[in-house]
């Protein structure tokens, strides 16, 4: 007797789960807490600014960036949709896994990042709008499509787009960019290197594998550590550039030091370890994730008890102290987002 094989259909979820599962998947081509990084130093950036819109529009103003961050990370799954199939550290990321085609995935970031750039537009001023823009294009194409798999120096370069955020709150605050908002850009961008490095240090086999010089992969761990040292250093001394401009006062000027001392014991403990642990560099990465936000987090409550509270909104008659009222919660959301950010998402 010859027997029948009956063919097996897959179960199928019920279109409500289907729907949930499919936003779930949108959701993390937005590399949720990175997003929730820019957020919330955007955010600061914001709530430091001598004027602000009152707190109907500065919550959508934030939400459009919070848009616009989301959409940089859906175009930048989109481009490495290739080499993210091979990495180890993404191999799970929605598209790899064909939950989203990459089709799907440019039309969404395209869309997603041309609406955020019209609202914060419309809300807010031309300047912030052609920032957040900016930002945008700058991390597609300068750094994911061009230097990330070009240079070592990829990082120090495109880390110019993560520092932006702040600049982008100051001008949706203000119509300008101040100097406040660019020391902010500073310290970021100062932090990229030796937060990346450390990262990548233990991931030398998977970016070797897929071509990509990260600094680890093309020049080895001595030469990298030494880097993440020097930039350690100058990331200290930037740090401490909000309270010698006298744009806030002591107390962030000694948390600054303080976690700036232990950020430089780290980045000394990594240069001395050796070629096998690494507890040393992931030590480091984790602790530069909590550096940044305890640093920015010192800034907003310097600012919101400081001089700039009592001043008025130059949109409407809120005070500066009400939109932090208002907007604080979500700040603390957001930080505590990026607080736990997972290596698969940076």
């Amino acid at each position: 007797m010859k027997a029948t094989a009956i063919p097996l259909s897959r179960p199928q979820l019920p279109p409500r789960s289907r729907l949930v599962a499919h936003l779930s998947d949108l959701a993390a081509l937005m590399k949720p807490r990175v997003m929730a990084l820019a957020v919330f130093t955007a955010l600061v950036g914001l709530m430091s600014a001598p004027s602000h819109p009152a707190p109907l529009l500065a919550s959508v103003t934030m939400l459009a960036i919070a848009a616009g961050a989301g959409a940089a990370g859906v175009l930048n799954m989109w481009y490495d949709a290739d080499i993210d199939t091979v990495m180890t550290r993404t191999a799970m990321r929605p598209i790899p896994r064909g939950k989203i085609s990459r089709f799907a995935a440019l039309v969404f970031g395209l869309a997603l990042g041309g609406f955020a750039a019209v609202v914060l537009a419309l809300v807010t001023n031309l300047t912030a709008a052609a920032l957040l823009a900016c930002t945008i294009l700058f991390y597609i194409v300068v750094y994911t499509a061009w230097l990330k798999r070009a240079t070592p120096q990829n990082i120090v370069i495109g880390g110019a787009a993560g520092a932006l955020p702040p600049v982008i709150g100051w001008a949706a605050a203000t119509g300008e960019i101040g100097l406040e908002s660019l020391t902010l850009f500073l310290i970021i961008f100062l932090w990229t290197p030796p937060h990346f490095w450390a990262l990548a240090l233990n991931r030398t086999d998977d970016y070797a594998r897929v071509g990509v010089p990260m600094l680890p992969v093309v020049a080895g761990k001595a030469a990298t550590t030494r880097q993440i040292l020097i930039y350690s250093g100058l990331l200290v001394l930037a740090s401490e550039l909000p309270w010698v401009l006298g744009f806030v006062g002591t107390v962030y000027g000694a948390i600054a030091a303080i976690c700036g001392a232990l950020f430089l014991l780290l980045a000394l403990q990594l240069s001395r370890s050796t070629g096998t642990d690494r507890r040393a560099a992931h030590r480091l990465f984790v602790f530069s994730i909590s550096y940044l936000f305890v640093l920015f987090a010192a800034l907003l409550v310097d600012h919101g008890s400081g001089a700039f509270s009592p001043m008025r909104s130059s949109r409407g008659g809120y005070t500066v102290g009400s939109v932090h009222a208002e907007l604080l919660p979500g700040a603390v959301r957001s930080a505590h987002s990026f607080v736990n950010l997972s290596t698969g998402e940076v």
